[in-house]
């Protein structure tokens, strides 16, 4: 795709976490494994076809999308423009360039003058998830769409995540310099991430400090706990998140990388494993990604695994996923990593 040539890239002066962060540089969709995309077998590919029809069946003409509750949702409609990205549409090119833009334009008229990505229109679990999720957009979007506002207000959105990051590191629900978790906390470093590598400025003290606070962490089986501030035990969803955070950050090799990638393979998809853990959509969005920068067999059986068990649970009417949040979350969540093969998105490029 000859969007992805506006990826250039700098590393003058880095070192530790933030030379990581900025080396995973010039990657291009080429890159991948050629044996990847065989993963993708026209039973797959009918299945995401059928979920990402359902998406644009229920995307209103402002980008919103026709959900109870969370139709207006920033991290909602991000998802969604991610989903059809990934098919291989761009703004206004492609099967799903008119829904992209649409995705955009919302997206975008939701960005406050603080640089905040929110609205009060719809509900919200922790409204740095959504800015988080919608920051990251906006970066896979910035080259490829002719909207000057897109860069503007993505460097507005990045500031306020480097304004925010609390003493320890992480970020928390709200954008103050508070508390911290680590399910918030991959939301903005994955943010951080994508637009650092479409061109926006991240200080590398920001990002040197968030691999700090992703360490502390983890627990001595592997997993991550929620907080630092209140230590528990570790659980699939968010240990997921964990080791993404780290890849997200520049961390490709390690003891913690190791323990992360190793608890994670304890509970591969499965209906059993389902039903086990809470936040299905969201742990699996992530432990995807992790599989997917581990590579090789890991991925391979990872990826076949969770496939089989999503085109099980897709409704065989609409071809939608349902999920408590919104059935609308459960699709999005469900085309993107039915299409992680493709590696089109830029921040999921290896």
């Amino acid at each position: 795709m000859a969007s992805f040539n506006r990826r250039r890239y700098l590393q003058i002066g880095l070192s530790g976490g933030a030379a990581a962060f900025a080396g995973a540089v010039g990657l291009r969709a080429q890159d991948k494994e050629p044996s990847d995309a065989k993963l993708i077998d026209a039973r797959t590919r009918r299945s995401i076809n059928r979920g990402l029809s359902y998406l644009a069946s229920r995307q209103n003409d402002d980008g919103s999308m026709r959900t109870v509750g969370y139709g207006g949702n920033v991290a909602v409609c991000s998802l969604t423009g991610m989903a059809f990205m990934s098919t291989g549409s761009t703004p206004g090119r492609g099967r799903y360039g008119l829904h992209v833009n649409r995705s955009v334009d919302f997206i975008l008229d939701c960005v406050q003058p603080s640089g905040f990505i929110s609205t009060t229109r719809t509900a919200s679990h922790g409204p740095m998830y959504g800015h988080g999720f919608a920051a990251l957009f906006l970066a896979e979007v910035y080259g490829m769409s002719p909207n000057p506002l897109v860069r503007e207000k993505l460097t507005k959105a990045i500031q306020l995540i480097v304004n925010t990051q609390n003493e320890d590191g992480g970020w928390r629900y709200q954008p103050q310099r508070k508390d911290a978790d680590i399910s918030v906390t991959i939301c903005q470093v994955m943010a951080l991430r994508a637009a650092r590598n479409a061109g926006v400025y991240v200080p590398n003290e920001t990002i040197d400090r968030c691999i700090e606070y992703v360490k502390k962490c983890q627990n001595p089986d592997g997993g991550f706990m929620y907080m630092l501030s209140q230590p528990g035990d570790s659980r699939f969803p968010r240990s997921a998140a964990g080791v993404v955070a780290l890849y997200s950050a520049g961390i490709y090799e390690g003891p913690e990388l190791e323990r992360g990638l190793a608890y994670l393979r304890r509970y591969p998809p499965s209906v059993v494993t389902s039903r086990r853990h809470g936040h299905f959509f969201y742990g699996h969005y992530y432990a995807v990604q992790a599989m997917w920068h581990a590579g090789g067999d890991d991925f391979k059986q990872w990826y076949g695994a969770i496939r089989d068990l999503l085109i099980e649970r897709q409704d065989e009417e609409n071809g939608s996923w349902n999920d408590e949040i919104a059935v609308e979350y459960g699709t999005a969540m469900a085309c993107i990593v039915l299409q992680m093969p493709n590696s089109y998105l830029p921040i999921f490029q290896r």
